[in-house]
């Protein structure tokens, strides 16, 4: 029977094949442009600026006698938020207080340091971003990969580079695993990603707090829940020579975005996976096991996220706790939305979210003021980004509701 009197199977439901989703369609918010990503940022900046002013305890006292000398205020107003964002620049790009220039480029450095995770992270929520899949999972993704490093980094003896390369893929493996899980649960039964995905980043973090009170994971001496530091064997080498903490886990991550960009845009599991998040009916009517994608595509993502965790257990933190995430997986999917799921997109807004974070300590030490004004100005993107789309989204469904 020739395939196009072949009739369709339990996969497949007839349905036209639209190439690209529609301009109403939520999922919109993924995929927008670059103008509006860069709008997003300056208009939260602005708006973090004036949070900044009307806090900042020499604007207040201005504000006092505001009709008689408005002048004092404004200009009060504009030296509180313009040195708050100097000083980010010193810590997040570049000192030019420093002796040498080794000092005055530390915080760049810092900076590709603590977006490394991030970064290798937000590729995998963005991948399954892309597959049409909503991965809130990746924190915990991290912390299993983060766990399965740490163990074969402390309790493996290997020579220099097997034991590496050992850790790299042990880190891995745990993240796939641990995302695939989500994808073939998805796949088999139809449970929603989410639930599937917050439920397993509790039942890791509350796995990695189980073992590090075992003896195996637990350093010997220690009450703390800390594992024995891995292996000199087992770090990633310093990029830059030992006065910085930039280590190769960068490159590994400049590696992920170019393999996750040419998956996407070159090959044919990348087209599949694409077609699936673009309209997976007309997915099923090519041909394309939907299902089969699920599973995929979390196993990449989850894969992704296996790095991060590497990352930081070979890279910075050096033994595992279970703080080893942070809050990475998260912010992984601020910085997905931000670089709107495109692999480069990701790449530089995890670099922007490191900056973020590492010139918000130097802003609080150098101007007083608080930290958490990074937060709001990082949940201010997002609202930005996400929010043209969806209202464009829920004035189209009142329409359709009022026709």
């Amino acid at each position: 029977m020739s395939a196009s009197t072949a009739p369709a199977t339990s996969d497949q439901v007839s349905a036209p094949p639209p190439t690209e989703l529609s301009a109403e369609d939520p999922r919109r918010t993924l995929l927008g442009s670059t103008l509006q990503s860069v709008l997003a940022v300056v208009v939260a900046l602005i708006l973090g600026g004036l949070l900044i002013a009307v806090t900042d305890e020499r604007v207040r006292q201005a504000a006092g006698y505001f009709f008689a000398r408005p002048g004092d205020t404004l200009s009060a107003m504009w030296r509180a938020a313009s040195s708050a964002y100097i000083a980010m620049f010193y810590g997040a790009v570049y000192n030019p207080n420093g002796n040498t220039l080794a000092d005055r480029l530390y915080p760049l450095t810092e900076t590709l340091t603590v977006a490394t995770p991030l970064i290798l992270a937000g590729l995998g929520v963005a991948l399954a971003f892309r597959a049409g899949l909503f991965n809130i999972g990746a924190q915990g993704q991290i912390l299993i990969g983060a766990t399965l490093a740490a163990w074969v980094g402390f309790a493996w003896q290997l020579p220099v580079g097997l034991h590496l390369l050992a850790v790299v893929v042990a880190g891995a493996a745990g993240g796939a695993v641990w995302g695939g899980i989500v994808g073939l649960i998805k796949a088999r039964t139809g449970a929603h990603e989410v639930i599937l995905t917050i439920m397993l980043n509790y039942v890791a973090l509350n796995l990695v707090a189980w073992l590090l009170t075992l003896p195996g994971f637990q350093r010997e001496g220690s009450s703390n829940p800390i594992s024995p530091p891995v292996a000199d064997t087992a770090m990633f080498p310093k990029l830059l020579g030992d006065h910085f903490r930039l280590h190769w886990g960068f490159v590994v991550a400049v590696l992920a975005t170019v393999a996750v960009a040419w998956l996407l845009n070159r090959s044919t599991v990348g087209f599949e996976l694409r077609a699936v998040g673009a309209n997976p009916r007309a997915a099923r009517t090519a041909g394309i096991s939907v299902t089969r994608g699920f599973v995929v595509v979390m196993l990449l993502a989850g894969l992704l996220a296996g790095l991060a965790g590497t990352a930081q257990i070979a890279g910075t933190e050096h033994s595992l706790t279970s703080g080893v995430a942070a809050s990475f997986g998260f912010d992984a999917i601020t910085v997905a939305l931000l670089g709107r799921s495109r692999p480069w997109g990701t790449f530089f807004a995890g670099i922007l979210y490191g900056a973020f974070r590492a010139g918000g300590v130097t802003m609080q030490s150098m101007t007083g003021t608080n930290i958490d004004i990074v937060l709001v100005v990082q949940s201010l993107i997002v609202l930005f980004v996400a929010l043209p789309p969806l209202f464009k989204f829920a004035t189209r469904r009142s329409q359709e509701a009022a026709a």
